[in-house]
């Protein structure tokens, strides 16, 4: 999400009056029998009186009544909204996950639905993101599962029943009440920090250890596999689950960028234009792990991600933003700077292309680094090098065949032909020695080092 606040609502209720929270997909009426399962906790919202039969209550749960609700005994008379009756139970809503994507709509403050519009969410930011406000409409009722794989899953505030919790004790009074107990279940901790956003470049949502999860009911809700992109080799975007055809920027930024102004930029300057009527912008900061050596570090790079698809479809698809992606890029080159880009990376997938890396536009100070880092590199190796010449580093795996070393190697003389040199290390006979005669006691040997003048020995 942007610095500006973002609200999402929860779609299910679990409301008296909600036919889709039936067996049989009606509201019961006089005649019928109302069954909830003994064993399962619920919190139902009653709107309006009802006249019943009979109602099996579970042993956990509460029946919120508005103004003027409750239920009285059928007397026997005829209805004609009734047909002979029957037993009516109530369904299911363990199954409601906080991670399910499906469930969550984007509203207005004033928590009517938000228009539908050129710019969409990656599956990751469908759901409630960090600093996001959390509605779950008034005069509702609902049961929410948070299981999570987040030791805590933060948010900016929670409306429940038409009261804005806001604060971390506001919150907490809420969950010490009888009713927090009966809607949220699992293992996840929701906490409430009442604050949005401090960083004009962004926020990441911060759901990617609930990746799997949201994946998951995607997946769950489609028919448990991804559609079949239009183009061979699709985008995988970070925070998406299935792969799309069109096109992706990463864009490197600085202190002085800010996301929100640059979204409203691309959408009034570029997504407006006629011809990019089909084309949808999902534009967030995300954290990419780094890697090094093909190994998969800790750490991670904040970047601003745009992922473009269109509505095109065959050989044509993502081919309308590609057109758009390279209009971004076009713009970075000439503006990036003032807007507080460094540098920007684009890759595309269309129906008749496979996906690939098309450009970049690096800025001065990312080719000066890279520079910076090339000259760090052949220091360093220089240092090696003069460290294993001095012989204060031995690299017995490595063998250095240099010209410069054979040169530096002493020549010996060569010796007179009137001198010899005789090895006392190897088995040489004296001269004048005989096969098979025995070397007398008191023979002394001369060796002649050829090195020395024999004049300079002579007393």
């Amino acid at each position: 999400a942007a610095t500006a606040a973002v609200y999402k609502q929860w779609i299910p209720n679990t409301n008296f009056e909600t036919a889709s929270n039936w067996d049989k997909d009606r509201v019961p009426c006089a005649s019928d029998v109302v069954h909830f399962e003994k064993d399962k906790v619920v919190s139902v919202f009653v709107r309006s009186p009802h006249a019943l039969t009979d109602m099996y209550l579970p042993l956990n749960g509460e029946l919120v009544l508005a103004a003027g609700a409750g239920f009285t005994a059928f007397d026997g008379s005829w209805d004609p909204g009734c047909d002979s009756g029957g037993t009516v139970r109530f369904a299911d809503a363990e199954h409601h996950t906080w991670f399910d994507p499906t469930l969550w709509q984007d509203v207005l403050p004033s928590g009517e639905p938000k228009p539908s519009g050129p710019i969409f969410s990656v599956d990751e930011e469908r759901v409630p993101c960090r600093y996001d406000d959390v509605v779950f409409q008034p005069e509702t009722s609902f049961r929410v599962n948070i299981d999570s794989s987040q030791p805590v899953i933060h948010l900016r505030s929670i409306s429940v029943m038409g009261q804005e919790l806001n604060t971390p004790a506001s919150w907490a009074g809420y969950l010490g009440g009888p009713s927090a107990p009966l809607q949220f279940h699992g293992n996840g901790t929701l906490q409430v920090t009442g604050t949005g956003c401090p960083d004009k470049s962004g926020c990441a949502c911060e759901n990617t250890l609930d990746g799997p999860r949201i994946c998951a009911a995607l997946l769950r809700a489609s028919g448990r596999q991804c559609p079949e992109p239009a183009c061979q080799s699709p985008l995988q975007p970070l925070g998406h689950c299935c792969g799309v055809c069109g096109a992706t920027i990463n864009l490197d930024f600085t202190p002085d960028f800010d996301l929100q102004k640059y979204q409203d930029r691309l959408v009034q300057e570029l997504l407006s234009q006629p011809k990019y009527a089909g084309v949808q912008m999902a534009i967030s900061k995300v954290h990419k792990a780094q890697t090094f050596l093909g190994i998969l570090s800790r750490s991670s790079t904040p970047l601003i991600q745009i992922v473009l698809i269109d509505d095109r479809a065959g050989v044509q698809a993502g081919t309308a933003a590609e057109q758009l992606a390279a209009d971004i890029m076009e713009n970075i080159a000439q503006h990036g700077e003032a807007l507080g880009i460094s540098s920007g990376k684009m890759a595309v997938a269309t129906g008749s292309t496979a996906s690939g890396q098309v450009g970049s536009h690096p800025v001065s100070r990312i080719t000066a680094g890279t520079v910076m880092g090339l000259l760090f590199s052949l220091l360093f190796l220089g240092g090696i090098l003069f460290l294993y010449r001095r012989g204060n580093l031995r690299l017995p795996a490595l063998r250095l065949s240099r010209s410069w070393d054979r040169m530096e190697e002493p020549v010996s003389p060569a010796p007179a032909s009137d001198k010899g040199f005789n090895n006392p290390m190897f088995n040489v006979e004296p001269p004048g020695a005989d096969l098979g005669e025995e070397t007398p006691k008191d023979l002394q040997v001369f060796y002649l080092n050829p090195l020395y003048d024999a004049s300079e020995t002579e007393t």
